[in-house]
C-alpha cells in the first residue's frame, strides 16, 4: 500500500476515479489564539497491489510538535479498510479517501502535523504550522 497523495487542502472531492484538490496549504494565520479553523480536508491517493488483499485499519490523527492529538477524545480516527480480490490481470489499483472536518480549534500557534497509519505503522505525515500574526502585519 502506497501513499501516492497526502495533503490538507480547503476542498477535496472523488468525481469519477478522480481525486479534486482546490486549495492545498500547509499555514494557518490567526491573529489571537485560540483559534478555530471552520473547514478543510485532508485528501488521500492510495495506491493498492495484489499484496494488499484483506482488511486494515487506517488511522488518522492531527497532532502538534509533541506528538499530542488536537482532539484527545476523537484522534486517532480508525477505520477499516477492506482491500478486495484483485481481477484477473490487474497488478494495482487506487482509492480516494477524503476526510472532511470542521471547527479545527488550536489552543497556540507551533507545528502541527496529520498523521496517516496504516495497520498501526506510520505511512504518512503531512506538516503544517499555525502562526500568530500581529495586527500590523494582517493589514499589509
Amino acid at each position: 500500500m502506497d501513499i501516492l497523495v497526502s495533503t490538507l487542502c480547503d476542498f477535496a472531492a472523488d468525481y469519477q476515479g478522480k481525486l479534486c484538490i482546490q486549495g492545498g496549504f500547509d499555514s494557518l494565520v490567526a491573529r489571537q489564539f485560540p483559534v478555530v479553523h471552520p473547514v478543510c480536508a485532508v485528501a488521500l491517493r492510495i495506491c493498492l497491489t495484489p499484496e494488499d488483499e484483506g482488511t486494515h485499519e487506517l488511522g488518522l490523527s492531527i497532532v502538534d510538535a509533541d506528538g499530542t492529538p488536537l482532539d484527545k477524545e476523537r484522534m486517532p480516527i480508525k477505520i477499516n479498510f477492506p482491500v478486495p480480490a484483485f481481477p484477473e490481470g490487474a497488478s494495482f489499483f487506487t482509492r480516494n479517501l477524503i476526510m472532511n472536518f470542521q471547527g479545527l480549534r488550536f489552543e497556540k500557534p507551533g507545528n502541527y502535523s496529520i498523521d496517516l497509519t496504516v495497520d498501526g505503522e506510520l505511512a504518512s505525515r503531512v506538516p503544517f504550522r499555525v502562526v500568530q500574526v500581529q495586527e500590523e502585519a494582517a493589514q499589509a
